[in-house]
Parts: C-alpha cells; sequence; structure tokens
C-alpha cells in the first residue's frame, strides 16, 4: 500500500486564511475558492453552514468553491443520489500521481491542510489566542482526512457520471491528465471504517513540529528526502524539522512497512 500526502483546502493564496479546529475537534476543511457551481452555503457544520463561520473569521473571496476532494456526505446541505467519495486531479498533479507514484487501487491518499483552533463566544466564530499552549495558539499542518482509492477513471464519459463532482465537467474534457479517484467501499485494513472520511482533530495529526512554522513539520523518515518519490530538498532551519518548499500538492512516499503502519495509526 503506498501513501500519498495531498495538500488541500485554504492557504494563503487561495482563501487567505485557514480552517477551524472546532470546539468539539470537528476538522472543517475549507474547500477553495472557485468558479464552480457549488458554494459555501452548500456545505454545513452542526447546522450552521460554512458561509456563516467563513464570514465570522473575516474571510472576503468568492462565495463559489471546489469541492474536491468530496469525502463526506454528510457535510454537505442536500443529500445527493448515488453520491460516493471521489478525488480528482488534473495536469502536472495528475502526472505525477499516476506516472511518477504510480497510484493504483489499494492506495492511500492522506489530506493535510492549515488549521487553527476556534471558539464560538458572543454568537461569532474566533480564532483562539494568547493561551500559552502551542498547539492553540498557531497555525498548523495536519492530517483532516482520507481515501483509500477503489477505482480510478481516466475516461471522460465515465467520468461525466459522477456529475456531482466538478472533475466530471464537461470543461475538463480539454485536459487529457484529467482523473478521478473513486474511494474504496471499506478500507481494506479495518473493514469497520468506510474507505473515505473526515478526521478528527488529534495530536498525533499535527504535521507541523512544535515551537515552529506551520509548513515545518516534525522530522519522521517515512517521509524525508530519502523516502519521498520525487525530488525535494529539506529546507529546514532546525535539525529536527522538515521544510518542502514551493507550491506542490502532492507527495508521494515510498512504500515501507514502517510508513504504512504510520498511515494505519493516524487514519484509525
Amino acid at each position: 500500500m503506498k501513501v500519498i500526502l495531498s495538500r488541500k483546502g485554504f492557504d494563503s493564496a487561495n482563501g487567505g486564511i485557514v480552517s477551524p479546529i472546532m470546539e468539539d475537534g470537528t476538522l472543517v476543511s475549507f474547500p477553495i475558492p472557485s468558479n464552480d457551481k457549488d458554494t459555501f452555503d452548500d456545505l454545513v457544520y452542526c447546522d450552521q453552514p460554512y458561509s456563516k463561520i467563513l464570514e465570522d473569521l473575516k474571510y472576503k473571496g468568492s462565495p463559489n468553491c471546489h469541492i474536491d476532494p468530496d469525502l463526506s456526505i454528510d457535510r454537505r446541505k442536500n443529500s445527493i443520489d448515488g453520491w460516493c467519495p471521489i478525488f480528482g486531479q488534473v495536469n502536472s498533479s495528475s502526472v505525477y500521481l499516476m506516472n511518477s507514484v504510480g497510484v493504483e487501487a489499494g492506495d492511500l491518499f492522506l489530506f493535510f491542510g492549515n488549521y487553527h483552533k476556534v471558539k464560538f463566544a458572543d454568537g461569532k466564530y474566533q480564532y483562539i489566542k494568547k493561551t500559552g499552549d502551542f498547539y492553540s495558539d498557531n497555525d498548523l499542518q495536519l492530517i483532516w482526512g482520507y481515501m483509500q482509492v477503489g477505482k480510478i477513471i481516466t475516461d471522460s464519459e465515465e467520468q461525466r457520471e459522477y456529475s456531482w463532482h466538478p472533475h466530471s465537467n464537461r470543461d475538463m474534457d480539454k485536459e487529457h491528465s484529467n482523473v478521478m479517484f473513486v474511494a474504496s467501499e471499506k478500507l481494506s485494513f479495518n473493514e469497520n471504517m468506510p474507505g473515505a472520511g473526515v478526521l478528527t482533530y488529534r495530536e498525533d495529526r499535527v504535521l507541523t513540529a512544535k515551537s515552529c512554522n506551520k509548513a515545518t513539520w516534525i522530522k519522521r523518515s517515512i517521509y524525508d528526502v530519502d523516502a519521498i518519490i520525487g525530488n525535494r530538498k529539506n529546507s529546514s532551519q532546525i535539525d529536527n524539522g522538515i521544510y518542502y518548499a514551493g507550491i506542490w500538492q502532492e507527495l508521494g512516499l515510498c512504500e515501507t512497512l514502517e510508513c504504512e503502519e504510520w498511515a494505519k495509526s493516524i487514519v484509525q
């Protein structure tokens, strides 16, 4: 089982704020703004539309969003007949996944993003600050969702059958590299869990090294420079950290028992 770390959700270039860690531990991943038909009003947390949470957290961008990866029907306001979890990619990112990493059925995506703990006070959601606790006061990069691949779709006609997903759009026809990963029904290593889902906050799911900026990760051998697929330089300013600079979305990890066991522990 190969493991792929995939960066998804708001960042400084897409959305301008970070996604919230709710007081109950729910990880609300804000899909990036887009020109898609879906809107932040279509997504809810405890019957509260994402648009309201975004307004409280001072978001100023588009009301439309790119719901991808689409991992949980529970966060959608309306049900969708035939819905299933899907993640789409295109262009250089899909080429990397298909050609360099060689993603196939059974492989596992771990989705990570930028987060900060929030509280609900005076009728509004607010980022927590100045508590003295590193994990409460700072932006973090952490793993918020997962998907084990059940099926890979590259045929444009078949892709259109999943009409709720943005990568089924006819505008994608000109992108010959468009690929859709459909989740397995259950996890191969835990049949009591669905093949995709959104995780809750736990400290072991935090990638950010303590006392560092959010993009400097705890140094682990499983995603160090010698254990990733492709060429990347560790630009960390601290000895026990890892920082992969630049704009990138996916990081394929070399297939080892250590990596597989770590990924299983993160998901379960």
